[in-house]
């Protein structure tokens, strides 16, 4: 696409395609002998311990005699398309038939307390698993009313938290949840 011999200048070949300037005059250089040694290490271990991210692949590759820096074991792995496995949560996923609402927030304006409250839940990694965090928010005063935290993800610790949001505070004017 750029043509270095033609009329038009770089600057103005570049400016019509929509790219900077830097990239016509980059010069790629080759990957170091050492990072390829330790990209040959990483793929060994990662095959080994495919839920090693770059704190505990830096690790195995002092023990091995290897002397890197985690960032960068984990830029090394980035550009291997190498990621740790690890079972995630799957919080985000609606139950098939779910109703969407629409988002009828967007615009208003909240000006007291008590007037819009919100709840979400969170996770938190644990050694085993994951623990489960129910918040239940003023949007007003931004304080939390009430919380719970649970290691199931089932519905008993979140309408606790609303049933002592709701004694604490009396009823909001909407409740809002990022689910409808």
């Amino acid at each position: 696409m750029i043509h270095r011999k033609h009329a038009l200048p770089l600057a103005q070949q570049a400016k019509a395609l929509s790219i900077s300037r830097g990239t016509l005059y980059y010069v790629s250089r080759p990957v170091p002998a050492a990072d390829l040694a330790l990209m040959r290490r990483i793929d060994e271990l990662h095959l080994e311990y495919p839920f090693a991210g770059s704190r505990m692949m830096q690790g195995l590759l002092k023990k091995g005699g290897f002397s890197v820096g985690r960032l960068h074991v984990a830029i090394l792995m980035k550009q291997m398309g190498i990621a740790a496995i690890y079972r995630r949560p799957n919080t985000s996923k609606p139950e098939p038939g779910y109703k969407i609402y629409l988002y009828l927030l967007r615009n208003v304006p909240i000006l007291r307390p008590n007037q819009v409250w919100a709840m979400d839940i969170t996770y938190i990694p644990m050694a085993r698993g994951f623990a489960y965090l129910a918040a239940v928010v003023d949007w007003f005063s931004r304080k939390v009313l009430a919380w719970r935290l649970s290691i199931t993800l089932d519905t008993g610790f979140c309408i606790e938290a609303v049933e002592e949001a709701l004694a604490k505070y009396g009823k909001p004017e909407v409740f809002n949840t990022a689910q409808g």
